[in-house]
């Protein structure tokens, strides 16, 4: 009855570790260890593009760590998404630096909510895998932040306001044509980024594309400090981003779509920070002029 019962559960969950191909279990010992393995440290593409936040990895693209995202992501190992949440969760906290989380008794901690804004898939990716793999580790990783005393919740406000292309045959100038001005934040999101400090999530960085287009549209609706608290403006709503205010003395502008302006006030003196799994092995030697 046992062994019958054992094939039968066979049929249904998965037999192989998704990381190395072990048998009997959906993930080894070894390959859960691999996540945790290092420390989390700061990655930038080479060439960075502009407007990049801070970006910090738990580890290098490859071996398990690309087979456990790939089975997430693309072949439904749902199971996997509690321990890439965990690793995503360890990778935000080195993230907020010294003051963050982990910081022992004797260092203030910074108030505030940790926000994590998943980078929202192409909505026929989504379609075609039947889940949001970045959303569900964002959901996983706020959970365990909470768990270990960071207040902290998801803010899935970034969607796409037109298609775009496969990204994976794009060089890097491709990836950046193709995402130019693709995501906004959706109608009604700007005032759940008010307060907290933002922390943009994705599974993989490779040219950094994605994560500067989608900060991109964080910073047209929302004040990011030197510590990653936000403010969002007042004037950033779905009208407001269609339209150009006219007649308003410029020290009391709140927003204007594509000012140059707006853009500079933005990035001077932020701290946005980014929090992925994974980035290429190269990117991980970030001393450079």
């Amino acid at each position: 009855m046992r062994g019958w019962w054992r094939d039968l559960t066979d049929l249904v969950l998965p037999t192989e570790c998704a990381g190395c191909g072990a048998p009997r279990t959906p993930l080894c010992a070894r390959c859960r260890a691999v996540l945790g393995a290092a420390s989390p440290r700061r990655v930038r593409p080479l060439p960075e593009p502009p407007g990049l936040p801070v970006v910090h990895a738990a580890a290098p693209y490859g071996g398990a760590v690309r087979e456990l995202l790939l089975a997430h992501k693309e072949r439904g190992a749902l199971a996997l998404a509690g321990v890439l949440g965990a690793a995503l969760a360890d990778v935000v906290r080195a993230g907020l630096g010294p003051a963050g989380p982990r910081a022992g008794p004797t260092v203030r901690r910074r108030p505030g909510t940790v926000l994590l804004v998943p980078v929202p898939s192409a909505r026929w990716a989504v379609r075609a895998r039947g889940h949001d793999p970045v959303r569900r580790m964002a959901l996983a990783a706020a959970g365990e932040l909470r768990r270990t005393g960071t207040p902290a919740r998801v803010a899935a406000v970034l969607r796409q306001r037109r298609a775009v292309a496969d990204q994976s045959g794009l060089d890097a100038r491709g990836r950046l044509e193709n995402l130019a001005g693709a995501l906004e934040v959706a109608a009604g999101g700007a005032p759940l980024l008010s307060g907290g400090r933002l922390v943009l999530v994705d599974d993989l960085v490779t040219t950094g594309a994605s994560l500067a287009e989608a900060a991109r549209a964080l910073r047209e609706v929302a004040v990011i400090h030197r510590d990653g608290a936000t403010a969002v403006y007042a004037a950033a709503t779905r009208e407001g981003r269609e339209e150009r205010r006219i007649g308003a003395r410029p020290e009391k502008e709140q927003w204007v779509h594509g000012a140059p302006e707006n853009a500079v006030r933005n990035a001077a003196g932020e701290t946005l920070r980014a929090a992925v799994i994974a980035a290429p092995r190269d990117s991980f030697g970030i001393s450079r002029n």
